[in-house]
């Protein structure tokens, strides 16, 4: 693929990524087979706790830390590493993460490291609803592959270069003054995105336009309880210059969604209403665009896919992240060129972040030039 070719054309065979034959996969099965693994692969998982700049505050929940996972990949004498990032909104945690870990562990031994689609499809069956041990797994076998064969892992998936978008800055919610400051910190980066979805919505976004004329992007992580409240809260946002709005209800009232579109002055984008590849169909008519993340999807390769699918269905596409290190923000980086918006900036709202090798310049996160992912441990 070259660097001329618009995302359009390079998702054109969707189709075919749909159904399964996934193009990264094949375009390496040529070098996977010149290049076979000798060894037995093995698997740990550890604990990879995160400390939150700021007290974390979305409408439903607040934290301090996060406790992620470190899954290490070995095979060959080269590690991969991929990030678990449990999300309690999914019925995740570190403990429910360590059991289907245990689970998917058992249900892979023996695979040759090569044999990627089988790992993820026996451990999709395994994990069950932990996701996020999908994801590790996924994201550990990419950087794994990119390291033994010595390239970047986003060359191997045929990705452009220049197109990368440029990144959020998440605010959290908090009180107007905290806010204010939040801002401020994020002085650097050209584009916000402000949490909302509580009953001092109004309060917060005046704060925060009193200080910043830059674009902002509204999350409401299914904050508000009606429709008729969304769209009041929508209309109100237009006027404040707001770019757009994700998940303005529960995903469980989704058959309101058609009427709240229909009354939206703003572009609409599902978050958590769509999770995996097979979602995204019943959201025509409902949203703009779809928020994918690599911990809730599974990982590189179901985000290729679902890029490939939310394009081919008129989706406007957009990569978000959880609270996640360097290495989870380096999986997303991987495929980000695939994708119109990026929220990509988990490890930006942490304070010990274990790996290092990520750039941002103007917003904008750097392909790295090394093997795999381009990370590595502090």
């Amino acid at each position: 693929m070259t660097e001329g070719l618009s995302r359009r054309h390079l998702l054109r065979g969707s189709a075919l990524l749909a159904s399964g034959a996934l193009l990264p996969e094949a375009a390496l099965s040529s070098q996977a087979v010149a290049t076979p693994s000798g060894g037995k692969a093995s698997l740990d998982l550890k604990p990879l706790p995160l400390k939150l700049t700021h007290t974390w505050t979305i409408s439903r929940s607040s934290s301090t830390e996060k406790k992620n996972g470190l899954l290490t990949f070995t095979a060959d004498g080269v590690t991969g590493y991929g990030e678990a990032a449990a999300n309690v909104r999914y019925g995740q945690s570190w403990e429910s993460g360590e059991a289907a870990f245990a689970r998917v562990k058992k249900a892979v031994e023996g695979l040759s490291p090569w044999e990627h689609l089988v790992y993820l499809e026996r451990a999709e069956k395994e994990a069950g609803g932990d996701s996020q041990i999908v994801a590790a797994l996924d994201t550990a076998l990419w950087d794994w592959k990119g390291k033994k064969l010595g390239a970047p892992v986003h060359r191997l998936l045929g990705m452009p270069t220049s197109r990368m978008a440029v990144t959020t800055f998440t605010i959290g919610i908090d009180t107007a003054d905290v806010m204010q400051q939040k801002v401020r910190e994020g002085a650097k980066y050209p584009s916000l995105k402000v949490k909302v979805g509580l009953p001092n919505d109004k309060e917060n976004v005046e704060a925060i336009r009193a200080v910043t004329a830059k674009p902002i992007r509204v999350d409401a992580n299914e904050g508000w309880v009606s429709a008729d409240e969304a769209v009041a809260k929508i209309k109100w946002l237009a006027s404040m210059g707001i770019e757009f709005v994700e998940q303005p209800l529960p995903a469980s009232k989704n058959d309101q969604m058609k009427a709240v579109k229909a009354a939206s002055p703003l572009p609409l984008v599902g978050d958590e209403s769509v999770l995996h590849p097979r979602d995204i169909p019943s959201l025509v008519g409902l949203f703009d665009g779809i928020n994918v993340k690599l911990a809730k999807c599974g990982g590189i390769t179901r985000a290729y896919e679902m890029a490939a699918i939310g394009q081919a269905l008129g989706f406007k596409l957009m990569l978000g992240c959880m609270i996640e290190s360097s290495l989870g923000i380096a999986a997303g980086v991987a495929v980000a060129p695939l994708y119109d918006w990026l929220d990509l900036d988990g490890n930006l709202l942490i304070s010990n972040d274990p790996f290092k090798g990520l750039t941002i310049v103007d917003g904008r996160w750097q392909e790295p030039t090394g093997p795999g992912l381009g990370v590595v441990p502090v």
